[in-house]
């Protein structure tokens, strides 16, 4: 049964919101959804505004951004998503948003590992991180059980027309994809691809190549999207799930990265994942370097413990927040941090339906499962080719068409246009299982013009960190240590940092 009631929590800032009361049939626990009205939540924004510290000062080899504001749904993963758009690493964060209030401290870097020290950059953080939910609102909510269930927009500079694929991987499919849109007369503004247990999941942006601007006519996106699907669905055997749409999309509402993950999510990649186990004490293996999830529950506060041990990359905490948020979890305190090469990601969490969610082992197992899925979706392995170029209608079409020509299999792909320039990264591999030849770049330079820079380092790397923050130890003696809960270290570094807000140095 439900019903719908008038509640005063302990905390101020929610006692106008409206929550919702559940009975569990089963074990007839009784927990509170929140549903805060959006008019009652933009005042409480409006009087509580967020305040944001950029700190150079507190320590000596990062920027301290600290957030301080009204909690709201969602936050988290705004916070995360601005920093990480800005290329910045994060290496600690603290989370705490029990309550009505959100207090978050983050330990950030520019790429080469430096504090930040652009005030352009400093102010364009501070004024993202107070932008109310009307100046770009992030899709909630979304229910992902089928390709044809309620769909997010991908967040685009512009109205685009957007191709949504899912399907199985093959080799060459992003090449009869992108010669496909050439013949349709399409131009590709940008493109995101991810590969991940057999399963590709694509975001390509088009526009009309004889008149710049979003493909509006009903009668041509339907032609599009059946020509489209004969080629998804080319090879392809019986039962397989695919999945093709095209839309004209709106700007702002959503984020590419964190639909592909939706995409991914909604195609079950997850169900080949193997979770690691390490060693009968759930610990690592000396020399492993998988990704360990263990769930436990938190019985004196109600909530569940989940602690994700993996290589550290760029990126790594938004796509855990991604996954988090999308399976309807919230998280009330967190603690996250960078020890190279490994990261340590401790959250506290409820399921927004209640905390009974993960009571039973194949729920445990699925959210394990999944969690260790959106950490290595974005790992990609084999030859990185960066491309810089003058765009052109069919650039992509060439440059794929390479690799396919050369038996080579595209697992990765980032590609956007800059003003009057096309710049983009792809990751190919053998699909014989052999290296794959550098010079591989000199005929891509060929087709496409411009520079071309190959790199067969491990994607996994992080950018070098100034010689000062360096950690010296050994691989062997980090992972030889007790493990210790991130969790017990929370208050006493949200205390200390709630207390220093002031203003930007």
């Amino acid at each position: 049964m439900n019903f719908t009631s008038t509640v005063n929590p302990k905390a101020g800032l929610l006692s106008n919101t409206q929550q919702t009361r559940f009975v569990h049939k089963k074990t007839m626990e009784i927990f509170y959804q929140a549903h805060i009205d959006r008019e009652i939540e933009s005042l409480i924004e409006r009087i509580h505004p967020p305040r944001v510290c950029i700190d150079n000062d507190s320590c000596r080899d990062c920027t301290v951004v600290k957030v301080d504001s009204a909690n709201k749904h969602g936050i988290l993963l705004e916070m995360v998503q601005v920093l990480t758009d800005l290329d910045l690493i994060i290496s600690k964060s603290y989370i705490s948003s029990d309550g009505g209030w959100f207090m978050d401290v983050f330990h950030v870097t520019d790429q080469a590992g430096k504090k930040l020290t652009d005030e352009k950059l400093m102010l364009h953080i501070q004024q993202a991180l107070c932008a109310t939910r009307r100046q770009g609102e992030i899709l909630r909510d979304s229910e992902m059980s089928s390709c044809n269930g309620p769909q997010p927009q991908p967040n685009v500079s512009t109205v685009n027309t957007a191709l949504e694929m899912t399907g199985t991987d093959r080799p060459g499919l992003l090449s009869e994809i992108s010669a496909m849109l050439v013949d349709l007369g399409c131009n590709v503004t940008s493109a995101m691809a991810w590969t991940h247990n057999d399963i590709a999941a694509c975001i390509i942006y088009v526009e009309d190549a004889s008149q710049p601007g979003p493909i509006s006519d009903p009668i041509r996106l339907a032609h599009l999207e059946e020509k489209l699907e004969n080629v998804v669905e080319a090879h392809g055997g019986t039962g397989e799930r695919k999945c093709v749409r095209l839309t004209t999309f709106s700007a702002g509402r959503t984020h590419t990265e964190r639909r592909l993950h939706q995409l991914m999510y909604a195609d079950r990649d997850y169900e080949s994942c193997r979770a690691c186990h390490g060693d009968s004490s759930g610990e690592h293996k000396k020399g492993c370097d998988g990704t360990h999830v263990s769930v436990g529950r938190c019985e004196d506060k109600g909530y569940w413990e989940v602690n994700v041990r993996s290589r550290d990359r760029p990126k790594l905490l938004f796509d855990t927040v991604c996954v988090l948020t999308d399976m309807q979890y919230v998280v009330f305190h967190a603690a996250i941090r960078s020890q190279r090469p490994m990261a340590d990601q401790e959250y506290f969490i409820r399921h927004s339906m209640g905390s009974s969610t993960l009571d039973s082992e194949s729920e445990r197992q699925k959210f394990t499962l999944c969690l260790i899925a959106a950490i290595e979706r974005r790992v990609s392995h084999g030859l990185r080719v960066d491309i810089r170029t003058e765009n052109r209608v069919g650039l992509l079409s060439s440059v794929t068409r390479v690799f396919r020509e050369n038996g080579l299999s595209i697992s990765r792909v980032e590609i956007r246009t800059e003003g009057e320039k096309a710049v983009g990264s792809f990751f190919v591999t053998d699909s014989s299982g052999r290296e794959v030849n550098p010079n591989i770049a000199e005929l891509v330079r060929r087709e496409s013009g411009g520079s071309i820079v190959t790199d067969h380092k491990s994607p996994h790397r992080v950018p070098q960190s100034s010689p000062s923050s360096v950690i010296r130890e050994t691989k062997s003696s980090v992972e030889a240590k007790p493990r210790f809960s991130l969790g017990r270290m929370l208050w006493s570094h949200l205390e200390r940092f709630s207390g220093n807000f002031g203003p930007i140095n």
